[in-house]
């Protein structure tokens, strides 16, 4: 039974929480000298957390609305399938997504005690990216900003804010990429999702744009986050040591190329592994980059 539970979290995409907390401390560490890895690892949890509440309430909703009984199931889209296979009952994933959100509140009450009220902002925007995304934020055009936001460019500022207690200029750059990336994870992985999205007045941007042009406006990105790097390292606003960010690039060119084949799964598919690889190894390697920039 645990392990169903387990399944139920999507434990292989709770990697770029992770990956997220890394990033957000590696950049405070080199603005501003500060290395609190207790507060590094607790703030982590509580992305982590809700992390969780986001894939399950995803779930939940996604079931109750029949999309999960439609979707063309992917290894990175199309739910936990839990739900559909009869593992769990709705409303235990209700229960667990909501359980797990109300678990990472008190991490961030934590922080706003010991950093400051400027935590608050960005936890209620997070909280509501959280909650509204599959009810209310996925009907309204291009919905593919939340996550870039909730899943993207907050938790950096977020851990950021909670190693130093404060936000600058510096860090919402460095943040960037982080909102674009995840931003992309969820655009390429709606592709094959556009018929049962339909169906539950969805409006991800396949859907609104058709996906030759969505497929374009993927591309435009994934090419921007590597010009994003490069422009902060040649205006002084990151290290040089952040261009090892850009060793991803061949497998950013690989996604491109299948995103142009939106209709083969043949290429799609491996687009969206390559696409994967692209979003938590750059910013994973970002994050090196600040540490040998305060190392060496």
């Amino acid at each position: 039974m645990l392990k169903i539970w387990f399944l139920e979290t999507r434990p292989q995409f709770l990697i770029l929480s992770l990956i997220l907390a890394f990033l957000g401390t590696c950049i405070a560490w080199f603005y501003h000298d500060v290395l609190h890895w207790g507060y590094s690892l607790l703030a982590g949890c509580g992305l982590v957390l809700t992390h969780i509440s986001v894939n399950t309430l995803n779930d939940y909703f996604d079931y109750q609305s029949g999309i999960d009984l439609q979707t063309q199931k992917t290894p990175f889209s199309g739910g936990s399938g839990v739900l559909p296979s009869g593992l769990l009952k709705p409303r235990q994933v209700l229960w667990m997504g909501l359980i797990s959100l109300f678990m990472a509140a008190p991490i961030g009450l934590y922080f706003i005690l010991v950093q400051g009220w400027l935590l608050l902002p960005l936890l209620v925007l997070a909280a509501l990216c959280v909650v509204l995304y599959t009810p209310v934020i996925l009907k309204t055009n291009w919905p593919e900003w939340s996550p870039g936001l909730g899943l993207g460019l907050l938790p950096v500022l977020g851990i950021y804010f909670s190693q130093t207690g404060t936000y600058t200029a510096s860090a919402f750059f460095a943040a960037v990429p982080s909102f674009i990336l995840v931003h992309n994870l969820l655009l390429l992985n709606e592709f094959p999702d556009v018929s049962a999205d339909k169906t539950a007045g969805r409006k991800t941007l396949p859907i609104i744009l058709g996906k030759p042009k969505a497929a374009m406006v993927y591309s435009a990105l994934t090419i921007f986050v590597y010009l994003w790097i490069i422009g902060s390292v040649l205006a002084g606003i990151a290290p040089i040591w952040t261009l090892i960010g850009l060793l991803t690039l061949p497998f950013a060119i690989k996604a491109i190329r299948g995103s142009l084949k939106p209709d083969d799964m043949e290429f799609l598919v491996p687009a969206m592994g390559s696409n994967v690889v692209v979003v938590l190894a750059t910013q994973l390697l970002l994050g090196i980059g600040y540490i040998l920039a305060v190392v060496i």
